[in-house]
């Protein structure tokens, strides 16, 4: 018979255990000596140890399931329990006593960890969902599409919760993506028709454009291009596939006519200017009649002067009051020296001018008087306002004082 510390082998070759409940048997052994057989059956108790680490090691280090875990220890343990090694199998139930303790601890840590990422999940979903529905009633088409649409992917990442509270979410935040679709269609599908009506708009402003360039009533047809313009910008825009299209008739019927225009308008500008060369020179030969010394010769050679100018055509028109204001002059020189004459020779008109002066005298003087009252009193509004009224009769008494003068005496 042999024997160790904690099996042994009687003479029949039967194997025995020792364990804390008294021995048991473990197998039987005829093929070779009693230490042979005690070896056979430590090396099976060393496997068992060997499993069992491993089994610590999985539990520990990697995401084996609870249920996984139980059933290899399950198996390990219905091993031992069979007595088929000989060591210290109570070791072995302590031990996997404790790794049973270690995956109940690992499910529900896992369960807690679940219960929290499940938790987020649901808060996740439902600001995804309030977000959602935010949008829904968004006019910022491209903006909030472009939105919902990265809300669904970050949704196709967040775990599933209860098949209820997942679908009820679901529900909802599918409704306002619909809703939201709804609502864009029915803008762009109103905006075609906008643009189907700016469309059809713009052909008939092109068409009038077209048939209008070929005008030579440059005025009347380049108002009726304002006018055009006006309405196409009112109109508002066009598919775009037609609005490049039409702008580009439109305005190349434009360009056809001012491009006429503007030629025949470099024409009429070059005889203008040299007609201003001429009145020039027509206006210098009348400002030498000035001062007029023989009133009759300077009526004489004006009106011949007047004659060739109004034979003259039009001039530009940005120098056409400069030119024609020395002329004027020289024409109101020759008026006065007419009045002044006409004075000089008519008693009648002495005596009218000498009754004007004296009235315009007596009035100067009565509003000079009513100034200095309204000053005294105070009131410089009546006082300021009589003073410009008085300038203006002073102005007449001295054109008056003056053309009594040309009388003489």
């Amino acid at each position: 018979m042999s024997s160790d510390p904690w099996g042994r082998v009687d003479e029949t070759g039967t194997v025995y255990v020792r364990t804390s409940e008294g021995e048991q048997v473990v197998g039987s052994w005829q093929a070779g000596t009693p230490e042979e057989a005690l070896a056979y059956f430590e090396r099976k108790y060393e496997g068992l140890v060997v499993e069992i680490g491993l089994l610590e090691k999985r539990v520990k280090t990697t995401d084996l399931s609870a249920k996984d875990a139980m059933a290899a220890i399950d198996h390990i343990r219905h091993q031992v329990d069979e007595h088929h090694a000989v060591g210290d199998l109570g070791a072995l139930r302590k031990r996997l006593d404790a790794l049973v303790a270690t995956v109940e601890a690992r499910r529900e840590e896992r369960k807690a960890q679940k219960a929290k990422q499940t938790d987020e999940a649901r808060h996740a979903k439902e600001a995804l969902v309030v977000e959602a529905e935010e949008l829904a009633q968004s006019e910022q088409w491209r903006a909030a599409g472009e939105r919902l649409r990265a809300l669904v992917d970050t949704w196709k990442g967040l775990p599933r919760l209860d098949r209820k509270s997942d679908d009820e979410l679901w529900h909802r935040f599918s409704h306002a993506r619909s809703a939201f679709s709804k609502r864009r269609k029915a803008h762009f599908a109103s905006l075609d028709a906008q643009r189907e009506v700016a469309r059809q708009t713009k052909e008939r402003l092109v068409a009038e454009a077209e048939s209008l360039s070929g005008s030579t009533d440059w005025g009347a047809t380049a108002a009726r291009y304002r006018e055009l313009m006006t309405e196409w910008k009112a109109a508002g825009r066009a598919q775009r596939e037609h609005e490049d299209d039409l702008w580009n008739r439109f305005r190349g019927a434009q360009d056809i006519f001012f491009a006429a225009r503007s030629g025949v308008f470099a024409e009429r500008d070059a005889e203008q200017t040299e007609n201003l060369k001429l009145k020039e020179e027509l206006a210098a030969e009348a400002e030498k009649l000035v001062p007029v010394t023989d009133l009759k010769a300077a009526r004489a050679a004006f009106r011949s002067i007047n004659e060739r100018w109004e034979a003259i055509g039009h001039v530009p028109r940005d120098a056409r009051p400069k030119v024609e204001g020395r002329m004027h002059a020289v024409e109101r020189a020759i008026q006065e020296a007419e009045e002044a004459e006409w004075r000089r020779t008519n008693p009648e008109a002495r005596a009218r001018a000498e009754g004007l002066t004296g009235q315009l005298q007596a009035a100067v003087d009565k509003l000079r008087q009513q100034i200095d009252a309204a000053r005294a009193s105070g009131n410089n509004a009546r006082a300021d306002k009589l003073a410009k009224e008085l300038e203006g009769r002073q102005a007449l008494l001295d054109q008056a004082l003056k053309g009594l003068e040309e009388f003489g005496g």
